[in-house]
């Protein structure tokens, strides 16, 4: 498999399909393919809503006239958007046919086993954890092109871990993220108290105080570069999410004290270059807000050290169903297949 090419003029593009489109971030996935100069989304798959058109399940991608399969046909990249477990179970034979994978379940993110199965449980195909590449572009670019599968970030751990990223190496180990998300990061499954608009609306909750899924993956990231660094103690992560009655957007205030004095200027410089040259990260002054990513694969940071007390305090925001999914999924296929890293993510946000 290769980049699309040109044969006398006629381009062929990479044929892509979309396992489980009838998720939000498969829906999404497809929305963003469907204007990639550069692929042709042929096939689009869901169990529960095999046989139908597309435009039956989301009336805004019928245009696509795509209908929705049990199979992905002669796709080259497959994008999994489905549930841990499920996806690591049809992994392996997609593998085997040769296409390259983009997993955004939970299955490939995390390296180590035994913490994936402390989290998850049983791991259905252990044997692929150590060749699975973790798919933060701003991390792991070098790896990811020369990957054949990549275990997708999620929403909460892109957001966190890239808002600490530059200073991994010079915090101390005690770590606080309280991380927002909207309710589309829930999935489309009705769960009454997660997104039903009589219990969350007007109302703002935390949830996971008894541990979180995400956060051995932000611990995992931050204590790899903190190894990089040459830092021999872990951190010791307090992740606690909330739930907020908006549609779209983390939002995620990291807190932690640094182990070396900086100025407020010589931080925000600090910043700027570990980002320069990374196309959607935008290093900024002011808190930002979730509506300022809305559709886009951008990642807005704002470090910032209290003057009262001195501590770290980094706000960083994406879009969950972006950057947080599907838009770092096909980042990750456009490194993956020799494109250009932005090529079909140049949107820029829909604010307000």
């Amino acid at each position: 498999m290769s980049a699309a090419l040109s044969f006398g003029g006629k381009v062929q593009k990479i044929r892509v399909g979309v396992i489980n489109v009838t998720g939000y971030a498969g829906a999404e996935l497809a929305r963003i393919l469907a204007r990639h100069p550069a692929v042709e989304l042929t096939e689009v798959t869901g169990r529960s809503a095999a046989g139908q058109p597309l435009g039956k399940v989301f009336a805004h991608l019928a245009e696509l006239g795509l209908n929705i399969r049990e199979d992905v046909g002669d796709a080259e990249v497959c994008f999994s958007a489905l549930p841990h477990h499920a996806s690591a179970e049809i992994v392996p034979g997609l593998l085997a046919q040769g296409r390259k994978v983009i997993d955004l379940s939970a299955d490939y993110r995390i390296e180590d086993q035994a913490t994936y199965e402390a989290w998850y449980g049983a791991h259905p195909s252990p044997s692929y954890l150590d060749e699975a590449v973790y798919g933060l572009p701003e991390l792991h670019r070098a790896d990811v092109v020369s990957a054949r599968l990549v275990g997708n970030p999620g929403c909460y751990p892109t957001a966190s871990i890239l808002g600490l990223a530059p200073v991994a190496g010079i915090i101390e180990p005690d770590v606080i993220v309280d991380a927002k998300s909207g309710i589309s990061g829930a999935g489309r499954s009705q769960v009454l108290d997660v997104n039903q608009f009589s219990e969350v609306n007007e109302s703002v909750r935390a949830y996971g105080l008894d541990g979180h899924r995400h956060q051995p993956e932000i611990a995992q990231e931050l204590n790899r570069l903190r190894s990089a660094a040459g830092v021999g103690t872990a951190v010791e992560l307090t992740f606690v999410p909330h739930l907020i009655p908006m549609t779209r957007g983390i939002l995620a205030t990291c807190y932690a004290r640094l182990t070396e004095k900086l100025s407020p200027d010589e931080l925000m410089e600090r910043y700027r270059e570990y980002y320069a040259g990374q196309p959607f990260v935008r290093v900024v002054s002011d808190p930002p807000a979730t509506k300022q990513t809305w559709g886009s694969n951008y990642c807005f940071i704002c470090p910032k050290i209290s003057p009262q007390t001195g501590r770290l305090i980094v706000t960083s925001a994406i879009d969950n169903l972006v950057k947080g999914a599907a838009g770092q999924a096909i980042q990750n296929m456009n490194l993956m297949t020799a494109q250009e890293e932005t090529l079909g993510l140049e949107a820029l946000p829909t604010y307000p």
